[in-house]
């Protein structure tokens, strides 16, 4: 299952412990995991797209009545990754904060005492859209903030897909990505991954995020996330 122009995707494709899928992107093992994100083993490090911290509390903001929790949730999810992967480094590819009501102190406190129990734990985010407008996080959550493309090895990790990068592997987010799976009587839309010959896109990582349906172009195969498990669909 391979598809080369210019960069090798897909070359070694198979499943792994816990549901992840082992692909090859740029010529660099990566993981596919059901947490939706992308764990990249030699610098130990998962790549996270759009987690919007503070979405919901930006809804209620505006009286629109939405569920509590998200921000737990979304550290949960967090939480998920550290006790199933060797992890040194989050990278978060951008819509880190959903808007400026994302600061709001319970939002923060959360937040805080998450990075507390992880004191050593590296962060970098590339900013995004989202973060622009919201402002960047507090500094007592000591991220570290780049602008895109983000250089690292043979990946450029940007929050727009779109992004020039020169020679490098696009990694991005931003889309939300899900998949149309339909039968004869009923239709899911699954997040997913979306790879092709010189970028992938992420499945938005963040509860209370919703999706964007895509449809894959030439040579991009979708992986899609089901239950506890990856799929591929697509050319082989």
């Amino acid at each position: 299952m391979s598809g080369k122009a210019g960069n090798e995707v897909g070359g070694q494709v198979g499943d792994q412990a816990g549901g992840a899928m082992a692909i090859e992107l740029a010529g660099e093992s990566v993981l596919l995991l059901p947490e939706k994100a992308l764990y990249w083993p030699r610098p130990r490090m998962p790549v996270v797209a759009d987690i919007h911290f503070g979405k919901a509390a930006s809804f209620r903001a505006l009286g629109v009545p939405v569920p509590r929790g998200t921000t737990s949730e979304n550290l949960a999810g967090l939480d998920a990754l550290l006790a199933t992967h060797d992890i040194g480094h989050i990278l978060f590819l951008g819509d880190f904060l959903h808007a400026k009501a994302a600061h709001a102190s319970a939002t923060l406190q959360a937040m805080l005492a998450w990075r507390e129990r992880h004191p050593v734990l590296a962060l970098t985010l590339v900013r995004g859209n989202h973060d622009k407008h919201a402002g960047d996080p507090s500094r007592l959550l000591r991220i570290d903030l780049v602008d895109e493309p983000h250089r690292i090895g043979p990946f450029a990790f940007c929050h727009h897909p779109d992004l020039p990068a020169d020679e490098a592997y696009v990694l991005a987010g931003h889309v939300h990505p899900v998949y149309r799976l339909a039968g004869r009587r009923d239709a899911l839309r699954l997040p997913c991954f979306v790879a092709g010959a010189r970028r992938a896109i992420l499945p938005s990582f963040g509860a209370f995020t919703g999706g964007h349906p895509v449809e894959p172009a030439a040579g991009e195969r979708f992986f899609l996330v089901a239950d506890d498990r990856i799929f591929a669909i697509g050319p082989g």
